[in-house]
């Protein structure tokens, strides 16, 4: 739709042009007129104004002059009908544009509020929409907004320190939430907002001074990232354990184009766990031959068992953290969740 627009402005202004440089230069050798006075006579012409003639025109003159108006007046009124047609565009694209996104934000359920959108709360964002989450960015910046927008993300410019734009963006049906603000009291207002309006909401933020860190928690954050403190970790192991740095890093990028990991959490009522049935992880992994690897199991108390034996009796509440290919891991979880 932008550079739809952008063409048509770039050919209205290309037409205008082509029409004052035809009538300045026709003025200048068939009458004999100045650069300025043809322009000037150009100008009066196709603008329909009807001012007399600066000097009485030849009839070459008149013949040249008869052609330019039907030409130069058509192309002043295809200028003024495109320009307007343009600006109706932008009105309704921006007014149905913001039905349309508020539309689809009240259609979510169980999404992710993400508030900013600078190095933190982009690269979230980014994460995110690569794993196809459903979420909405909320940022006061007009242009970051804008950025998000074109990157095919749901946002919308607003204080996500307010509670209304909290509503606004589902906070009440949402399950999670990062507030990624470069200030810590910011986030503290957010944390605040948020878990007074859906204290089930699971948050995650950052913080940039540790000292700030255990208020964050108290304040409602469940998970509370020191980005300073890890950069300076990840520095240290990259010495000192480099080829552990590798692949933890492999294993939280891009494993390859299909393959990726996962957590999945065991329902009481799956295809695989019953009701009143408990199984093993060994006739999940050989019955169902699911193709995939179990890392760890987080067991509903608490407890995660790291490479986890194939006797370790599956429950209802468990979390598995699981690698395979993508088509592998959505078979395992409709196994174990639906």
């Amino acid at each position: 739709m932008q550079s739809r627009l952008v063409r048509r402005i770039i050919l209205i202004a290309g037409l205008l042009c082509f029409t004052v440089v035809v009538g300045t230069a026709g003025f200048k050798l068939i009458e004999g007129y100045t650069w300025f006075d043809g322009f000037y006579m150009t100008i009066t012409t196709i603008t329909t104004v009807g001012y007399q003639e600066l000097w009485p025109l030849s009839h070459a003159g008149r013949v040249f002059n008869s052609f330019l108006i039907l030409f130069g007046v058509s192309a002043m009124f295809l200028a003024v009908g495109a320009m307007t047609q343009t600006i109706i565009e932008l009105e309704l694209q921006d007014r149905y544009g913001e039905r349309r996104k508020r539309r689809m934000i009240n259609h979510l359920h169980d999404h992710i509020i993400v508030c900013g959108f600078g190095r933190v709360g982009r690269n979230a964002c980014y994460e995110l929409q690569r794993a196809d989450a459903p979420f909405v960015l909320l940022d006061r910046n007009e242009q970051r907004v804008a950025k998000a927008v074109n990157a095919g993300m749901l946002a919308i410019v607003a204080d996500a320190t307010q509670d209304d734009s909290l509503r606004e963006a589902g906070v009440t049906r949402a399950r999670g939430l990062i507030a990624a603000l470069p200030s810590d009291a910011e986030n503290l207002f957010i944390i605040l907002s948020a878990k007074t309006l859906n204290p089930r909401l699971t948050v995650v933020t950052r913080v940039s001074e540790e000292e700030a860190g255990e208020k964050l928690r108290r304040a409602g954050a469940d998970t509370v990232f020191t980005p300073y403190a890890m950069a300076g970790r990840q520095l240290a192991d990259a010495l000192l354990r480099p080829h552990v740095v590798e692949f933890l890093d492999f294993a939280r990028g891009d494993i390859g184009p299909k393959v990726t990991m996962e957590e999945v959490c065991v329902a009481s009522k799956g295809e695989f766990t019953g009701e009143f049935t408990r199984k093993t992880l060994g006739q999940l992994l050989e019955s169902r031959k699911s193709g995939v690897i179990v890392l760890a199991v987080r067991k509903q108390g608490g407890e995660t068992i790291f490479n986890p034996p194939a006797e370790l009796e599956i429950s209802a509440g468990d979390f598995l953290i699981v690698m395979g290919e993508r088509s592998s891991l959505q078979k395992l979880e409709q196994i174990l969740t639906s």
